[in-house]
């Protein structure tokens, strides 16, 4: 009877200690659920709701789990909250981190902003955590490594700042991290490759810096996508990423890594998309890479690799897109490509050194619809079955050496109307030849650009080209193209581009071209079109860029073209026949960068209106007939770079306003009619920079100007004279050493008067016996150099402050006496800054009784540009080292007084003859002056004198390597000449190298070697004293790189398709301009 009431007594109690255990839990659960409605009320009261997203949160409503973006599980827990794209916004409450049993949180597509709560590092249950798409700032917290059980980080997107933790790496389930498009610094913790669970990892589009850890490519890593691209690491790829045998996915582009590919890539077998465009890697592709058989995308683009496409890349037959682009890549592409790449869609190659032809078989690759060979070496017909390609969208095979001479060979163009989809067509700088083909109207209707530029096309715009209504950008610049301009053309009303600039048309500019409302950039010049300016233009409201320069156009500017408020590049209508004055509504271009009106027959006041132009940084009013003062307004104009306003009536005082202006590099007052005294600040202070000649009433300025003095003031003089009479009356001995001191001064000023003149056709002429003196009897000492036809010494004339250097004619060389007389005929003609100056000459017998004729030239002080670029000894080369902006300038002087001479030298353009470095003095101010006038002819003299004449021998004309190929064969002397001259000088400039070098033989010459480098390989043979400067610097390898390209440009082998003079200068002054983030345009 105990037994069985202990028993039951055992029981009850069992039974109610279970009762009291359920309350308990009870109780907890509830405080628990609790605790989470309070976090979440908390976490909601920061953020701003617009949609109402969670208008169900709230205590008297229904259960926290049923609760918008809530989920429940272990006795009614928040486990997961997941509140995607809702427009929260606001920050991250750090009561969040209250939801202990919280698994899964999604807050990515806010506006979540501040730091994200270190307080999660408390959640140590959470399993994926996701901010994806916020405005999230601060650094990633540290504490995160305390969720032990995190599987994923998702951060992508946000602007997160600092280094990567690498206590992450404690997280040692963690599958997934992304933190992609973030602003993270530092280096990737090398501890991340000990998370062998890892499967993603997206690092791309940070800041982040040093080497791509080895311990990645762990063997016991599960890896299958890593994307680092868009940051700065450095240093090689790690030979390890080929131990990563589920990889496949490498994203490491636009990085800056370098060394080659590792064959080790070969071993990653399942790899299908392989991106490393845009580092610096070097060397060959890997033959390991062909083994990648399921390979759908590889990418190795803007490197330097070098070698031959490999034969093995052939074997990746799912190969859907190859781009070897802008590489250094030369051989050919396998005639069997068609067959061994069927499903090609994307081959792009171009900017390598790639020969041969078009591959026959590529017509077979029926899914490729972007072909883009540019700039390579191809040459050949085009084929005739490329529109067999019917999915063809992109075709680019500009700058290369592909042939058309007939129809025939043109016959791949009309081919090309099968081809529905194709919307790029791009055919610029080839060797196609012959009439306009008329078949280009037969395109698809889709077609958006095409380009036609620097072909040698002729004959007429066809009017069917208005079938193309698709088109926006349409590029015929630099063609042989004549005949009107189709009104036709107005029928494209989606054109945003239109190029026809250096052709033959002619006739008027179509009023239809008012029609072009989507207009941005229209280029007309360089052509012979007449009559005026159409007044439609003013309803292009989207033309930023207006060129019409070079034509034969009159009449007055309409207003209606200053009115086009959407101008803010360029307003070019130079070098045509304007007349009358510029509208006053000038002032509503606003934001125009660049305004060129010279060369006109403009006339009336400078606009004051001009002031209202703000944003002005060129302006070119030279060569016109302005009149009266330089209006007060212009010192709005407080960002303006180069101001040329030579050569017209411009009266009164130079403004002071000018000298205040900092930005001004260049400043032309020449040849007007302005007085009073020039100032001697801002641009005023270097004599490279501000030119004053030819206006005879201006007095003052910087010595190097030699202006005289400026007359004192009436009522100083006054006072000055009271003084000495004063002092006179009191002292007779003072009077006699005043005399004695004036008629010393007298003497000085008589002799330095012999010398010292603003015009050149005052100075005296000297003497054998002065010249015999001021060199120590033509001493070897002062022997600074020897020509063809000369000696010239350095001398110092007495009464001369500065040095002389004197040109010694040794007439019993042939051809010594002509350029004498041609010397003599520049100091009568030649004014501009960057010629050097002729003071004087000599021409009478020596001691010996033997004629004797010198010539005295101002001493440009600083050497030639010979010997800045070729110093003769080592030790010389460290003082001697030209900057690339220097370069720049020099090439800019040197264009220049080129344009002088053969655009703005009266009415009869002069041929140097003998441009080359060494004809290029240097000045203290590092100004370049161009010399040595001997082999200079005035054009019309040449082109009256007699074939059989042996005096206009043209073989003799210049210097070896500098020639140009026409003058060899007998060609007529032309400004085209001293273009060819011009464009050695720049290429020598750029890459160290003299057009003679011994490298420079069989059939090789400097222009082939920079012609088969560009443009990518520019870097590769630059002089290396500035490949410094384009190391890590965009923007000065692409000046070098449109340096080099003006080179090639005026040293092409056809005369007429040279630049000139005017148009380098142009183009020079942008890429300047471009290179200290100054330009305009594109350079």
């Amino acid at each position: 009877m105990m037994l069985q009431t202990l028993v039951l007594f055992a029981c009850m109690a069992a039974s109610t200690h279970q009762s009291f255990l359920a309350s308990d839990s009870a109780s907890n659960s509830s405080s628990a659920a609790a605790d989470d409605v309070l976090a979440l009320l908390s976490f909601k009261s920061l953020l701003s709701d617009p949609g109402s997203a969670l208008s169900s949160w709230n205590n008297h409503s229904s259960h926290v789990c049923d609760w918008h973006g809530v989920r429940c599980r272990d006795g009614r827990r928040v486990t997961a909250l997941r509140l995607v794209s809702l427009g929260l916004a606001g920050p991250m409450s750090p009561s969040i981190a209250n939801l202990t049993s919280l698994r899964n949180l999604h807050l990515g597509g806010n506006q979540f902003d501040g730091s994200i709560p270190p307080e999660l590092g408390n959640l140590r249950r959470l399993a994926n955590l996701d901010l994806t798409y916020n405005a999230l700032s601060g650094e990633i917290p540290a504490t995160l490594s305390r969720c032990s059980r995190l599987r994923t980080i998702r951060m992508d997107y946000n602007k997160l700042e600092g280094k990567l933790p690498a206590s992450l790496a404690r997280c040692s389930k963690l599958s997934v991290m992304c933190l992609s498009g973030n602003r993270l610094v530092g280096e990737i913790p090398a501890e991340y490759g000990s998370l062998s669970q890892l499967l993603w990892l997206y690092l791309n589009g940070n800041n982040l810096t040093g080497a791509i850890p080895a311990s990645l490519g762990s063997s016991s890593s599960s890896l299958t996508q890593i994307m680092l691209s868009n940051n700065s690491l450095t240093g090689k790829i790690p030979p390890s990423l080929g131990n990563l045998s589920s990889l496949t996915l490498l994203y490491l582009s636009s990085n800056n890594l370098v060394g080659s590919i590792p064959p080790s890539l070969g071993n990653c077998l399942n790899l299908t998309y392989l991106y490393l465009r845009t580092n610096s890697l070097e060397g060959n592709i890997p033959e390991s890479l062909g083994n990648l058989t399921g390979l759908r995308v590889l990418d190795l683009s803007v490197n330097q690799l070098s070698g031959t496409i490999p034969p093995s890349l052939y074997n990746l037959s799912r190969l859907g897109y190859l781009n070897l682009g802008i590489n250094q890549l030369v051989g050919t592409i396998s005639p069997d490509i068609g067959r061994a790449l069927p499903g090609l869609e994307y081959l792009i190659l171009q900017g390598n050194r790639l020969e041969g032809s078009i591959p026959r078989s590529l017509v077979n690759v029926s899914e490729l619809y972007n072909l883009d060979l540019s700039m390579n070496n191809f040459k050949g017909v085009v084929p005739a079955d490329l529109g067999q390609l019917h999915n063809l969208g992109f075709l680019i095979l500009e700058g290369n050496r592909f042939e058309a001479r007939d129809a025939t060979d043109w016959s791949f163009l009309a081919s090309l109307a099968n081809c529905t989809e194709l919307g790029w067509l791009r055919l610029s700088d080839n060797d196609l030849a012959g009439r306009f083909p008329a078949s280009i109207a037969n395109l698809s209707a889709q077609l958006e650009w095409l380009s036609l530029a620097r072909l040698q096309l002729s004959g007429a715009i066809p009017p069917e080209i208005e079938k193309l209504r698709g088109l926006q950008q349409l590029d015929l610049n630099e063609n042989l193209l004549s005949g009107s301009i189709p009104r036709e053309i107005g029928s494209l009303r989606n054109l945003t581009r239109l190029y026809l600039f250096g052709n033959k048309l002619s006739g008027p500019v179509p009023e239809s071209l008012g029609n072009h409302t989507r207009l941005e950039v229209l280029n007309l010049g360089g052509n012979q079109l007449q009559g005026g300016i159409p007044r439609s233009f003013i309803n292009l409201k989207q033309l930023n860029e207006l060129n019409l320069s070079r034509n034969q156009l009159g009449g007055a500017i309409p207003g209606e073209v200053v009115s086009i408020t959407s101008l803010t590049k360029v307003l070019d209508l130079s070098h045509n026949s304007l007349d009358g004055p510029i509208p006053s509504d000038i002032q509503k271009l606003k934001l125009l960068v660049l305004l060129d009106v010279s060369e006109n027959k403009l006339s009336g006041q400078i606009p004051s209106g001009l002031g209202g132009c703000e944003t002005l940084n060129y302006l070119y009013m030279q060569g016109n007939f302005f009149q009266s003062t330089i209006p007060p307004q212009l010192s709005n104009l407080r960002s303006l770079q180069r101001l040329d306003v030579s050569r017209n009536d411009l009266s009164g005082q130079i403004p002071k306003f000018l000298a205040g202006i900092s930005s001004l590099q260049y400043l032309n007052l020449s040849f007007n009619d302005l007085d009073g005294p020039v100032p001697t600040e801002g641009a005023f202070a270097n004599a490279s920079e501000a030119f004053v000649d030819g206006n005879p009433k201006l007095c003052g300025g910087q010595p190097a100007l030699r202006l005289p003095p400026c007359p004192i003031d009436s009522s100083s003089n006054k006072s000055r004279m009271r003084s000495v009479a004063i002092g006179l009356a009191g002292s007779i001995p003072c009077f006699i050493a005043l005399a004695i001191v004036i008629l010393m001064w007298k003497k000085a000023s008589s002799k330095r008067s012999a010398l010292e003149s603003s015009s050149g056709d005052q100075f005296k002429m000297v003497s054998y016996a002065e010249l015999h003196k001021a060199t120590d009897g033509f001493s070897s000492a002062n022997l600074i150099g020897t020509g063809s036809f000369s000696c010239v010494y350095k001398a110092t004339l007495e009464g001369c402050e500065k040095g002389v250097a004197v040109k010694v004619l040794n007439l019993e060389q042939k051809g010594a006496l002509k350029s004498y007389l041609a010397e003599c005929e520049a100091l009568r003609s030649i004014r501009h800054r960057n010629l050097v100056r002729i003071l004087t000459c000599c021409s009478t017998i020596d001691r010996g009784g033997n004629d004797f004729k010198a010539l005295v030239f101002e001493f440009v002080p600083n050497g030639s540009l010979d010997d800045w670029l070729h110093p003769p000894v080592a030790s010389t080369r460290e003082t001697k080292r030209l900057s690339l902006d220097e370069r720049l300038c020099i090439a800019i002087d040197v264009a220049s007084a080129l344009e002088y001479l053969h655009h703005h030298h009266g009415q009869t353009p002069i041929v140097h003859c003998d441009v080359k470095p060494s004809n290029v003095l240097i000045d203290d101010d590092m100004a370049a002056h161009l010399g040595d006038y001997g082999l200079m002819k005035f054009l019309a003299e040449c082109n009256a004198a007699s074939p059989e004449n042996p005096s206009y021998s043209i073989a003799l004309r210049g210097s070896i390597g500098y020639i140009p190929p026409e003058y060899g064969i007998g060609g007529e002397v032309s400004t085209h000449g001293d273009a060819y001259s011009y464009g050695i000088l720049v290429l020598e400039m750029a890459t160290g190298r003299r057009p003679t070098d011994d490298v420079f033989r069989d059939g090789r010459s400097l222009r082939s070697f920079v012609e088969a480098a560009f443009p990518d390989g520019v870097v590769e043979i630059v002089d290396p004293a500035i490949r410094s400067a384009m190391e890590g610097n965009d923007r000065a390898a692409k000046c070098v790189v449109s340096m080099v390209e003006v080179g090639l440009l005026c040293s092409k082998g056809t005369p007429q398709a040279r630049l000139d003079a005017e148009s380098v200068t142009t183009k020079m002054v942008a890429i300047r301009s471009a290179y200290l983030g100054l330009g305009y345009g594109e350079v």
